[in-house]
């Protein structure tokens, strides 16, 4: 057999490249972007001071530990600094989880309807992704556990989830640990959790800082409104954290980044009022969506899923492409086993009651 190149191995090319949400509808004069959950209020100002004011030494290299950055965020949740890691978004530091605890026979545990990104890391790192069936779109501890074997060195959580909107109450995270053999790593990916208000909702830090095999990835992409810059952060047991950054790249972090994150992270106010917003039309739009008819997935992040039927003409295809053409963008999500819902991120409010009037439009034709 003759070889014309370099061949990936066999797990890099059973890869589905990652799709990110559109953002652009083909010929329309005003584009409202609701397909990737950024924020509807933007970075806090002196998130874009901060970043502005780094562009005067743009020719050093910044701190490869992220010293400062870790600090705020230490300072912030009441955290030792040096159990915090710093990355291009939590993406990466996913990502980089894999590649430090799997390898070719080992397996990683996620969810029926978990973010795409477990599955690419698993495969890219090598291992075996194993998805367990949910429950009412929610992850399901039980079938979880049910799926743990010998092999098993990860178990992801998203929780909030991405992109139901569902999340498992702290006593369900608890059991879901107390059932894992101290080898394996539960990962829960907290990229929504400010926006959460539910009672029963817990990030998962009390749980890092009493086990030795939890770690909690977060975002500044999200309610902080620096998904342009690629920041993220997460925390761990200092195991944990030495292998991940002996292997991470040894400036993965811009420093207009971290003087943003450092900005953004101090301004209680900006996020209070994007927490505010959200609750808002996220209770709103659902009510609205319900009203016409659409069934829609409760949700405690800043997104949610809408349900289409599958007659001809009103499928979520058919949706998407109607709203498309009004200059509303929302998210297909068939990549995750849902071909028939749109995601919804919640926007300004002019965006939010324009979805419901152009829906209530596609319905009635």
């Amino acid at each position: 057999m003759t070889v014309s190149g370099p061949v990936p191995r066999a797990s890099v090319l059973s890869i589905e490249a990652y799709v990110p949400g559109k953002s652009t509808a083909p010929g329309s004069v005003k584009v409202w972007k609701l397909s990737s959950n950024e924020t509807p209020l933007g970075p806090s100002p002196k998130a874009k001071a901060a970043f502005a004011g780094a562009a005067d030494k743009l020719e050093l290299y910044p701190d490869g530990s992220s010293s400062a950055l870790r600090t705020a965020i230490a300072a912030r949740y009441g955290l030792d600094p040096q159990r915090i890691i710093c990355g291009a978004g939590s993406d990466e530091l996913l990502s980089l989880l894999a590649y430090s605890y799997l390898g070719p026979g080992d397996e990683a545990v996620h969810s029926e309807h978990g973010f795409l990104v477990y599955k690419i890391a698993t495969l890219a790192a090598g291992g075996t992704p194993v998805v367990a069936p949910e429950k009412n779109l929610t992850a399901d501890v039980d079938a979880l556990l049910a799926k743990v074997t010998a092999r098993t060195r990860l178990v992801f959580l998203a929780n909030p989830n991405n992109p139901t909107g569902t999340y498992l109450p702290f006593d369900e995270v608890k059991r879901l640990h107390a059932g894992l053999r101290p080898d394996i790593l539960l990962v829960l990916d907290a990229a929504y959790a400010e926006y959460v208000r539910a009672n029963d909702y817990e990030a998962g830090l009390e749980l890092v800082a009493t086990s030795g095999n939890v770690v909690m990835a977060r975002t500044f992409s999200k309610i902080y409104g620096l998904a342009g810059l690629r920041l993220g952060w997460m925390v761990g047991p200092s195991s944990v954290i030495d292998a991940v950054n002996r292997i991470r790249g040894p400036f993965n972090v811009s420093a207009p980044a971290m003087a943003a994150g450092i900005a953004a992270i101090g301004d209680s106010a900006h996020v209070e009022a994007a927490v505010a917003h959200n609750d808002q039309w996220l209770a709103w739009l659902t009510a609205q969506l319900q009203a016409l008819g659409l069934e829609v997935t409760p949700s405690v992040g800043n997104f949610l899923l809408v349900h289409f039927v599958q007659q001809p003409g009103k499928t979520a295809g058919d949706a998407d492409a109607f709203l498309s053409a009004r200059g509303l963008v929302l998210r297909r999500v068939d990549a995750y086993g849902l071909p028939n819902a749109l995601r919804l991120t919640i926007g300004p409010e002019e965006a939010n009651r324009l979805v419901v009037d152009t829906l209530r439009e596609f319905l009635a034709r």
